[in-house]
């Protein structure tokens, strides 16, 4: 063996011991630095916020309703293609949509007050960027499952040590983090016969999550201030139409045709009209708010997306889009990753708060780079 020969099996050698180095040490003690770092910065007191809406009115949707004033229950759901349709989302006053691997597959979050769906699915495992999301709501969070931690030095900020020291009030369909269901007198969480997986067959029963929170003591009035709102564009005063593809990768790309009678915004999923399983009713909300925020892996296949979790980011606000009345508002949001419990701020493009109008809410969290387009009529 020649010396040129030598030193490239060095280089090579070299190489894959510092490749599994990584992936077995260095990549753990890295984002562990990072997250106790930013741990450490919560100090802060938990801020007061003005009041948004007055009346008996749901504090997301503007909505008036029976339940206004109870708390909002925020439930993880999948984007899979199997598990479609979903139940449950056309009842929700807001839900949140994003990538859970990124440049890949989405994940949403389906926020009740005021109506009570006697099944809400598929449930799916947590997410630690849906976790303070929800915090922020004052909602009581309700997965199947949750991202896997491999160690003690590894808990920080994946969604198993998040549930497990209690960062929210929640309740978990499995047994492996937080609060289980299985503790209640009554299990709100059961499986549907007829999915195609059995992972898509977790479902809830919504008033039966409210017994058992009050078995647990959670609070049940809710005490989130609100998003502030005005009233709807008299139907004369509306375009014909208009146009929003949000370009989740392949067939969770979403799509929405602004219908000016209803002054809704009817979604289309993988190039499919989007309904409700429980109903039939078509997905179509009266507004929708597209954030960017970056995202990477930082554990397998978990990522992170940069919302203003006070676990992993650095970054706290960022650019948006909003969609109501047939129209397309330039904006910002912004979310203090210093408080977990901080509210999700949309912003216009002077810094005043959006006031969306009456209706559901529906939150898009696309990666920069990946497209957004608005076609008016």
């Amino acid at each position: 063996m020649d010396n040129k020969q030598k030193v490239f099996i060095a280089i090579a050698a070299f190489l894959l011991a510092s490749i599994i180095f990584y992936f077995a040490i260095g990549r753990n003690m890295l984002r562990e630095r990072r997250a106790k770092k930013i741990k450490l910065e919560q100090t802060q007191e938990i801020p007061s916020y003005t009041i948004a809406n007055q009346g008996n009115v749901s504090p997301l949707s503007g909505l008036p309703c029976e339940n206004w004033n109870r708390r909002a229950v925020a439930v993880m759901q999948p984007a899979d293609i199997q598990a479609r349709p979903a139940a449950g989302f056309s009842e929700a006053d807001m839900v949140i949509e994003m990538p859970v691997i990124t440049a890949s597959i989405t994940r949403l979050m389906g926020v009740y007050i005021c109506n009570t769906p006697s099944e809400v699915g598929s449930v799916r495992s947590a997410r630690h960027d849906f976790i303070h999301l929800a915090k922020g709501l004052d909602a009581i969070f309700v997965p199947w499952g949750r991202s896997e931690t491999h160690g003690e030095n590894d808990s920080v900020g994946l969604a198993q040590g998040i549930l497990n020291r209690k960062e929210i009030e929640s309740i978990n369909c499995n047994q492996d983090a937080g609060k289980s269901a299985t503790e209640c007198s009554k299990n709100p969480c059961f499986r549907k016969d007829g999915m195609s997986r059995g992972v898509d067959s977790g479902y809830i029963n919504l008033s039966e999550v409210y017994a058992c929170a009050q078995e647990f003591g959670y609070r049940l009035e809710n005490e989130f201030p609100g998003y502030p709102h005005q009233d709807e564009d008299p139907l004369e005063n509306r375009p014909q139409g208009g146009h929003l593809r949000v370009a989740f990768a392949g067939a969770y790309a979403v799509e929405y045709d602004y219908d000016r009678n209803s002054n809704t915004y009817l979604r289309f999923w993988g190039g499919k009209e989007d309904m409700d399983r429980n109903n039939g009713q078509r997905i179509a909300p009266k507004n929708v708010a597209v954030l960017f925020a970056k995202s990477e892996q930082i554990e397998g296949q978990y990522n992170n997306v940069q919302l203003g979790d006070p676990w992993y980011d650095v970054s706290d606000s960022g650019e948006a889009y909003y969609y109501f009345n047939g129209r397309e508002y330039k904006g910002s949001w912004k979310k203090d990753k210093s408080i977990i419990s901080s509210k999700l701020f949309f912003y216009d493009s002077d810094g005043k708060e959006i006031k969306f109008v009456p209706g559901q809410i529906w939150v898009e969290i696309l990666e920069p780079g990946q497209n957004l387009r608005w076609v008016p009529a």
